[in-house]
């Protein structure tokens, strides 16, 4: 049990400095507006694929899934195969309107559908809310753990992480995040790979000893797990992989610091193959860290456990107490790695967002591309020194539930925007009014069914938010209109039904010059 040396640490600054480097290398001095926030168009597909990994995996997921495997079973991994149903209703009926109408971000989308800025507003609020506590907890835990285990201050490991992070977001823009999220992404899959197979190489009886803890320590499922329950509301692997589908979609769909990846491109055959690598690399990652997760539940059965082996804390400690030299180095930098691509990806979508969605529409001016740009360095800065400055202090008073709560609510309500997003491209009929009520229902629902009704299913959240969502939506732009007597004009493309039209238009002009060649 070595721990962390002086070569781990030489290996864990290069790291940091080459990751600085690149993202400088990367970043163009003469960016202008969009640019900035959209890429140049140079960036390929598999660049973003990875860099939509990297963003969802955070570094909170890297240490607790190994740690749900090792302290439990396998029934968090079925979460994963949400992907399974998220994907393809995003490539089908999401990405072709979001290709089409070439939005800026994700609320933009809002604006040209419900013909309301203030719509566009309230949900780029949402989101800035919700991602500057997020970048902060993301900051703070991750460190927090890395010093335990190299003995690094904790608020030194903030800094340089936020420092880094705030420069090549700054400096570089939307291109040299990606591009940065990509090695860093790189990295940790090669870093966690190599970590499983090191892993499995050193457990008496190898791979068959963590199948047979499947059998006869149902370290795969519990006898009580139920596969599928009647009721809708209670836990089960179907509503689990229904729900996490959901969940996913949600984020695909409403979430600027992913939706900001499709605006990369408007070819919807890169945007299919973007998401269909994240898919793969998503599903394969997580059953690799549950791989780990059981395969130190039989290590440490057979080994004496190392310290600070809390739960969530479990794979750290044997990377840093039983890898190789220089090896340990290189996973702690993953874990490290998982926090940066997630950071940086938060600056700058919060930076876009502000000066997209708020900025320019509260604007009594047209906002010059130059002018934009320095909007969203500024906003970077400041949100980057922000979240530094709430988890440092967060590490010095050792107070977590109150920013975990916070966190879970905002989590929770920009979940419920999904729904306004679902109404707006599967209902012509829906007006702005009707988003309005539809979001504001469905909030106060859910926030009485997180805190008052607990036994319902956390799973069920997006479903029920979206249900609510759609049936106060669908009723109120209806009474709306009976009311009012306004007809509800619909820009083009921004309805799946445009799309449908549009394919059997096609159908038939091709069916119609078939018969004229005859």
């Amino acid at each position: 049990m070595q721990g962390f040396t002086i070569i781990d640490f030489i290996i864990l600054v290069a790291y940091l400095g080459a990751v600085l480097v690149a993202g400088l290398f990367f970043a163009k001095k003469d960016m202008k507006g969009k640019e900035y926030f959209k890429g140049d168009g140079t960036i390929p597909w598999w660049v973003t694929s990875v860099s939509i990994f990297a963003t969802l995996l955070s570094p909170i997921s890297f240490l607790s899934l190994a740690g749900n495997s090792y302290a439990g079973t396998w029934i968090m991994w079925f979460a994963q195969l949400g992907m399974l149903i998220a994907i393809p209703l995003t490539i089908r009926y999401f990405l072709p309107v979001y290709a089409k109408l070439n939005i800026d971000t994700a609320y933009h989308y809002l604006e040209l559908r419900f013909g309301s800025k203030a719509l566009r507003i309230l949900g780029a609020i949402m989101f800035i809310v919700y991602q500057v506590g997020r970048m902060s907890i993301i900051m703070y835990l991750p460190c927090m753990v890395l010093a335990s285990l190299t003995g690094i201050h904790v608020n030194i490991l903030i800094l340089i992480m936020g420092v880094i992070a705030i420069i090549y977001s700054y400096t570089g823009g939307l291109k040299s995040v990606l591009w940065t999220d990509f090695i860093q992404g790189a990295v940790l899959i090669v870093g966690v790979t190599f970590g499983c197979v090191y892993l499995l190489s050193h457990i008496d009886g190898g791979l068959g000893a963590i199948f047979n803890s499947f059998w006869t320590e149902q370290k795969f499922l519990a006898p009580d797990q139920p596969i599928f329950d009647a009721n809708i509301l209670r836990d089960s692997v179907f509503l689990m992989i229904f729900g996490a589908g959901l969940n996913t979609m949600g984020s695909y769909v409403s979430s600027q610091d992913i939706v900001q990846r499709f605006t990369t491109t408007t070819d919807t055959k890169k945007l299919n193959k973007m998401m269909r690598t994240n898919g793969l690399l998503s599903i394969f990652m997580a059953t690799i860290f549950y791989l780990i997760g059981t395969g130190l539940y039989v290590f440490y059965q057979q080994n004496a456990l190392p310290p600070a082996a809390a739960q969530d804390q479990i794979f750290a400690s044997y990377i840093a107490y039983e890898l190789p030299v220089g090896i340990t180095g290189l996973l702690l930098a993953a874990i490290y790695a998982a926090s940066q691509s997630t950071l940086s990806t938060g600056l700058n979508s919060v930076a876009s967002s502000w000066t997209l969605d708020i900025q320019s529409r509260i604007s009594k001016k047209e906002m010059s591309f130059e002018k934009q740009t320095k909007i969203g360095q500024y906003v970077s800065l400041f949100v980057g020194i922000f979240s530094i400055v709430v988890a440092m202090a967060l590490a010095s008073g050792g107070v977590t539930s109150a920013y975990e709560w916070f966190n879970g609510f905002m989590g929770l309500v920009l979940g419920i925007l999904v729904g306004i997003f679902i109404l707006g491209v599967f209902f012509k009929s829906a007006n702005a009014f009707g988003a309005f009520m539809g979001f504001g229902a469905a909030s106060i629902v859910m926030v009485l069914i997180k805190y008052q009704f607990t036994d319902i299913s956390i799973w069920s959240y997006s479903l029920i938010s979206i249900a609510i969502s759609l049936i106060v939506g669908l009723l109120c732009s209806w009474i709306y209109t009976k009311v009012t007597h306004k007809q509800n004009v619909v820009a083009p493309y921004t309805t799946y039904s445009d799309f449908k039209e549009e394919k059997k238009q096609n159908k038939l002009n091709l069916s119609k010059g078939s018969e004229g060649a005859v």
